[in-house]
């Protein structure tokens, strides 16, 4: 078994457009996150064992850093030709992904928790699998 690593996001492109995200790697891909994302307020616990992506932009929704939360199937080069983070997780444990955004482990789920006082931009919280795709976006309580 290949060991992933955490590895560092770098800038790339966002848009949001009516009906999803769409994240520009810096290898000139393109992905699209289908929503729109369903405002939750400060924090959400994603459905287990979906795969968890944070994304963080600037307040206008330009560009941002996404990183991938305990994937285990992407290899090392990929990410860094995309520009895409990741963060592995223990049992117990947690990471500041950006400041003000950290993620935890919550039994077989995700937990993001954003300080949007913090964060000068916009949180996104990407949960999927091959069954069914989850976008939400972290807001101030009766926010946006």
């Amino acid at each position: 078994m290949t060991v992933r690593s955490n590895v560092a996001p770098s800038t790339i492109g966002v848009d949001l457009v009516d009906g999803g995200v769409v994240v520009q790697y810096l290898d000139g891909r393109e992905v699209f996150y289908h929503g729109p994302p369903d405002p939750i307020e400060g924090s959400i616990t994603t459905p287990p064992g979906k795969d968890v992506h944070v994304l963080v932009t600037e307040p206008d929704g330009v560009e941002g850093v996404m990183t991938y939360v305990n994937d285990r199937d992407t290899h090392d080069e990929i990410l860094e030709t995309t520009g895409v983070g990741r963060v592995m997780l223990e049992e117990n444990d947690a990471e500041v992904l950006f400041p003000g955004v950290t993620v935890s482990t919550d039994a077989y789920s995700i937990r993001v928790e954003a300080d949007l006082e913090a964060v000068d931009g916009r949180v996104f919280v990407f949960a999927e699998d091959e069954m069914s795709e989850h976008a939400y976006e972290l807001v101030e309580p009766g926010g946006r």
